[in-house]
């Protein structure tokens, strides 16, 4: 057992939850012990009781009441060198705050009670403890393009709140089965979650609400059709303004015109030339607000599969202006 502890937050954790300053510090520690502490007051920041969810600021004190020796431990699973080619293959753009990612159809984020490997586990290719990147936003399992991973706590927190405040501005791109009419506008609405049901593995389906109905949140789309293919299928260019789960998703099926390959999310049209095999689903650019500077823009090219989709349908991404569909989506 170690004995009592004073250590001062340092600059790259400023803004971490006390929990998570924590699991960095002692990873033998664990997280129902450090919740105990909190509530029992021995964990305490410049003299004060917290709770786990509680940040802490550069040069603050924290109070480290004695903890049990790490002990033997299994060591660390370690990534092969495959999986670390792999995910280093996926990098598009890296600078000291961030690494954006084109994720690939059927990588998922996160790992669950089936998912074994997923993006945030290969995270460790690219280190340990405060150097590891973190998570600050999601995207679907099947929804390929630009994800984006934070550098330190620090940077990750105030990524994480550009994405929460809605200061960052995403445009996706899909291909729909028919054509939204008008081709211009916006979808809104009411939607909550609900018992999963078919055969997507996804585990959350939203489904059309009221308002005041319990669970029920605001989600409002623009969407532009970029290019159609007769009234078989078309091209759109998406804006969620809210980011609610599956929205993009939820709406164009609204519409009566799904994502083509959509399994969950469905309509009454047939898919175009037996080509709904893969959610035809990318989020394709991200602006991301700079303090003092211009916004970052990232881009993520189309995957492979997808680009023949489009290919398939007639839809040339060398010909259109996405200055104009950035206006169009504003």
């Amino acid at each position: 057992m170690s004995g009592v502890q004073t250590i001062k937050v340092e600059a790259s954790e400023d803004g971490s939850r006390v929990d998570r300053w924590f699991k960095r510090r002692f990873p033998h520690v664990s997280a129902i012990m450090v919740q105990k502490l909190c509530r029992k007051g021995q964990i305490r920041v410049d003299g004060g009781r917290v709770k786990g969810d509680s940040r802490v600021l550069e040069g603050q004190e924290i109070r480290i009441p004695p903890l049990p020796e790490p002990g033997e431990r299994p060591p660390a699973n370690r990534l092969s060198d495959a999986d670390i080619e792999y995910v280093k293959s996926l990098v598009i753009y890296e600078d000291n705050e961030l690494i954006a990612f084109n994720k690939p159809a059927g990588l998922a984020v996160q790992g669950g009670s089936k998912t074994t490997r997923h993006l945030d586990g290969l995270l460790d290719a690219f280190g340990e403890g405060l150097d590891r990147p973190r998570l600050v936003h999601r995207l679907d399992k099947d929804t390929s393009g630009i994800l984006i991973v934070g550098k330190g706590p620090k940077a990750t927190a105030r990524l994480a709140k550009a994405f929460q405040s809605h200061k960052t501005r995403k445009t996706y791109w899909a291909i729909a089965i028919g054509v939204p009419k008008p081709k211009k506008g916006e979808i809104k609405g009411f939607m909550r979650k609900a018992a999963s049901v078919g055969v997507d593995s996804e585990r959350e389906t939203m489904v059309a609400a009221g308002h005041g109905d319990d669970g029920a949140v605001h989600a409002l789309t623009r969407y532009v059709v970029i290019g159609e293919a007769g009234q078989k299928a078309s091209w759109v260019a998406l804006r969620p303004v809210t980011g609610r789960t599956h929205q993009l998703r939820v709406h164009l099926a609204a519409m009566g015109t799904a994502i083509l390959g959509d399994k969950k999310y469905t309509c009454h049209r047939p898919a175009p030339e037996d080509l709904g095999r893969r959610l035809c689903l990318h989020a394709r650019r991200l602006e991301i607000p700079r303090p003092g500077g211009k916004p970052l823009v990232l881009k993520a090219d189309l995957p492979p599969a997808l680009k023949k989709i489009y290919d398939t349908l007639g839809f040339s991404i060398k010909e259109i202006d996405e200055t104009d569909i950035e206006e169009d989506l504003a």
